[in-house]
């Protein structure tokens, strides 16, 4: 499932495709949607930029294409006490 909001931001963001922000009527018979997705979805590497966690707001940096997801020692302390006092 795609997150329709994510998709149409990126779709902004890297100004590959014109979608819109709704259904579109008679969308299954618009035959280039589907190719550009896949395009996007599939075919596009990101080689410099920055993932954020929709959930805790941490950025990783991406770098060659490498996504650094590790946490550094503070934030690894502060995502432990987080879940620490969600579970009392």
């Amino acid at each position: 499932m795609v997150e329709w909001a994510a998709f149409l931001e990126a779709a902004k963001t890297l100004d590959l495709l014109e979608v819109s922000k709704g259904l579109i009527q008679g969308y299954e018979h618009y035959e280039k949607l589907p190719r550009e997705m896949h395009h996007m979805l599939l075919e596009l590497d990101v080689l410099e930029d920055t993932l954020q966690c929709a959930e805790s707001g941490h950025q990783s940096h991406i770098s060659h294409g490498d996504p650094n997801m590790l946490l550094s020692d503070e934030e690894m302390k502060a995502d432990h006490a987080r879940h620490q006092f969600l579970a009392l």
